[in-house]
This record gives structure tokens, sequence and C-alpha cells, in this order.
């Protein structure tokens, strides 16, 4: 046991939750069944206080995650026992074999990551709504409380309670769960496709987050990137997996120079490069470079290469704003959004001139009903009018802008650029 203080406990067992909670709730439930899940969630909360109790009395342990996983496990064999006594004429839980057999330590983690897969493509199941799955996901095997969840989804904890209703009434019922099997069967590029879509959406939940007072999520971003690459690690030649984990890893880079020290928005032109992740950075980097092994080319690739082009360059002005148009074009071509041409409008700003940007960014507001309303469009206009220095037109737009958002930070930084204006 290693001598403990109660800060060090804290931010241990803090840390452990979020590492340790979904593996031993996806280890119980596949072992017992998903009807098991409720039971599994409380076992491995009750688990994580004894330890904060137990080691704030003896110390931690040489191996953390195995004293809980140790403890979770008997809690677990005491559960099943006392429900056989109450149970006496109709056994409705039965113990696994091999369930009390002391594994050896590789075999064991073996079978914890392949509980762990199975839970993340049951929750990211194409039959679950999308809108469950997130949920699903951040309840499941990221330990979050409803409440939790209901703050990072910008909604109530009672849609939080009917879309986790909903998605494990539909597992149960369908039997979704027992139609994954990693072990026996290859899981697809399709099933892949969609685990990747729900985890980028949870990353961007973080990233880009709606919340009045908090534009950045930090903690709903690790946990995406964690389940990344868990499932590269499975998966290590799915090329879209790698992509998608390079392109977390150099959004999440520039987390601390993104927001100010009186918390207002700093943009890309502004930020302290110093301050950039140069170790997310080279993470990024690494499994960039391994996704180019492959031949099928996601929009992963071309989201992971633009980010990557802004990691590299040495300041704003010298970023290669033409490759970087290059990617925007071929992202296009994957995936028509009016947001990729609102980029591609930005981009074009700063090659050709405002005049270009302008003239793209007023067609996309009269073409696209899904920007016309977007706070960002109006942002980019009133910036490319004041660099005409057309003072006038860039606070109608500014003005327009903050209407459209109930971001602090996002009104702060646009109350800061109508300031600026001087009118």
């Amino acid at each position: 046991m290693h001598k403990a203080t109660p800060t060090n406990i804290d931010q241990l067992v803090d840390h452990l939750f979020r590492e340790e909670y979904g593996k031993v709730v996806s280890f119980l439930t596949t072992k017992f069944g998903f009807h098991f899940l409720e039971s599994a969630q409380d076992i491995a909360q009750d688990t994580l206080v004894e330890a904060y109790r137990v080691w704030s009395y003896k110390g931690i342990p040489q191996n953390p995650p195995a004293w809980i996983f140790s403890v979770a496990k008997n809690k677990a064999i005491n559960w099943i026992k006392r429900e056989q006594k109450k149970y006496a004429v109709y056994q409705a839980y039965e113990m696994p074999r091999d369930f009390k057999q002391t594994k050896d330590e590789l075999s064991l983690d073996n079978e914890i990551q392949d509980s762990m897969l199975q839970m993340i493509f049951t929750c990211c199941h194409p039959e679950i709504a999308v809108d469950n799955q997130i949920p699903l996901v951040l309840s499941i095997l990221c330990g979050f409380s409803r409440k939790e969840m209901a703050h990072a989804l910008l909604t109530s904890e009672e849609t939080i309670k009917k879309r986790l209703y909903r998605a494990k009434k539909q597992i149960r019922e369908k039997g979704l769960m027992s139609s994954i099997t990693i072990k026996e069967k290859p899981i697809t590029d399709n099933e892949i496709h969609g685990v990747c879509i729900s985890i980028y959406l949870l990353f961007n939940e973080g990233y880009n987050s709606p919340h009045k007072d908090e534009l950045i999520r930090k903690d709903l971003c690790l946990e995406a990137i964690r389940l990344t690459k868990l499932l590269v690690e499975k998966f290590e030649s799915n090329t879209r997996l790698r992509a998608l984990l390079a392109t977390m890893c150099f959004h999440i880079a520039r987390f601390e120079a993104r927001i100010d020290d009186k918390g207002v928005i700093v943009l890309l032109q502004d930020q302290n490069r110093q301050l950039w992740n140069q170790d997310f950075i080279k993470m990024g980097l690494f499994h960039l470079s391994e996704a180019a092994s492959g031949h099928h080319l996601s929009a992963y690739h071309l989201e992971a290469s633009i980010a990557a082009q802004h990691c590299l360059a040495k300041d704003f002005e010298s970023t290669n704003w033409k490759l970087i148009q290059h990617f925007y074009q071929q992202l296009y071509q994957l995936k028509p959004s009016p947001v990729i041409l609102l980029n591609l409008a930005i981009v074009s700003g700063i090659i050709d001139g405002a005049d270009t940007a302008i003239s793209q960014l007023i067609r996309l507001q009269e073409q696209s009903r899904q920007l016309k309303n977007y706070y960002l469009l109006y942002a980019v206009l009133g910036h490319f009018y004041l660099e005409q220095n057309k003072k006038d037109l860039a606070l109608e737009n500014f003005q327009k802008a903050k209407s459209l958002t109930a971001s602090h930070k996002e009104i702060d930084l646009l109350n800061r650029k109508i300031k600026s204006l001087g009118i």
C-alpha cells in the first residue's frame, strides 16, 4: 500500500471512476446478461465508494484497478448468492462456471476489453436512435449521472431518463446485446462506422458545447478519445478509426489556448501556440500516418488532415491555406454540407481577400436555410466587412450574430468585436 493523503485519494478515485466504471459494468453485464445492468452499475458505484473509504484508512494499493475489479467481482458473487436464496424455487440468476475462477492477468484483460467493446457496439447499435445512443454511452461506459448528462446535453433529467429507458428497452426486447459477438464473428466496417458517428457526436458535444457558460467540456472529449483508443487497440487496421482518433487529438491539443484567463474565446489567429499540447499533436500525427495506409478515404481522414495543417504551422500566416482549401473541397464531395461551404468561404477569404469571402457568404445566406439562423455566418461576415473597413455593415452583422447565440462566451467575443469598431 502507498501512503495516501485525502487530496491524492480524491484525485485517484475520480480518475479511476471514469477509467474503471465502464469496465466493471460491461464485464458484469456481459457475464450475467443485460437484465443485470442496473445491478452492475450499483456494484461499480459501491466499489468506488469502498475504494475511497478503505484507501483513506489503509493507503492506496499497488495496483488500484486490480483492487477495484477484485472487490467488484466479490460484490457480484455475494449479490447473486443473496438473489439465489431469495428465489430458492426459481433460480433467477445463475453463476457462470468460470466467474469465480482466478484467471491470469492477460486472459482477464482480454476478457474485460472484449466486454467493453461488446458494450460499445451495443450502445451504438444502428437500431437505437442516435439521440438515445449518447446518453447510453455516457451512463454505461463513462459513469455519468442523469444530472451530469442533462447538464452536458443541455436537456432535462426527465428527458435523459426517458431516452435511457427507451434505449434499454430496445436492447432487452430485441436482444441487441447478444447480437454483438466480438469473438465469434468479425465486426463489419458499417458497424464501426456507426460507432464512429456516435463517438464523434459525443466529442463534439464537449468541444463545441452549446452551454451558455461552457464553450468547452473537456471531460466529454476525453471520454470520446478514451473509447476510440480502446477501439483502435482492437481494430488496428481500421483506418477510419485511426483517422477519427487523429482528428480528436488535433482538436483537443488546442484546448488550453481556446479560452483566455478571463474566460473569453481566443480565435485561431490569436492563440498562443506555445499552449498547444505537443503530446496530443504527436499522437494525432502518428494515427493520421497509420490511417493513410488504407485504400478508403473517409471524411475523418480529411478532417484530420485539415486539423493537422493548423497544428503543424508555425503561425497563422504560414499555414498552408491552399492545401486546406483542397481538403475542404474533397470533404464537400464526400459529405455535402453548408457548414463545409461556410468554412470554404472563410479559407477563400484568407487566400483571395475579403471580397471573395463576402460574395460566397451572402450566397450561402440566401440559399441555405440551415445557415440563415447560424450565428457564425454573421460573425464571419462581420469580420470580413471589418477587414474592408465597412464598420456599419460589420456592426450590423456582429449584432445579428449576438441575437442568434445563447453562449455567454460567444457574446463576450462579439461584444469585444463591436467595441473595437469605435462607433
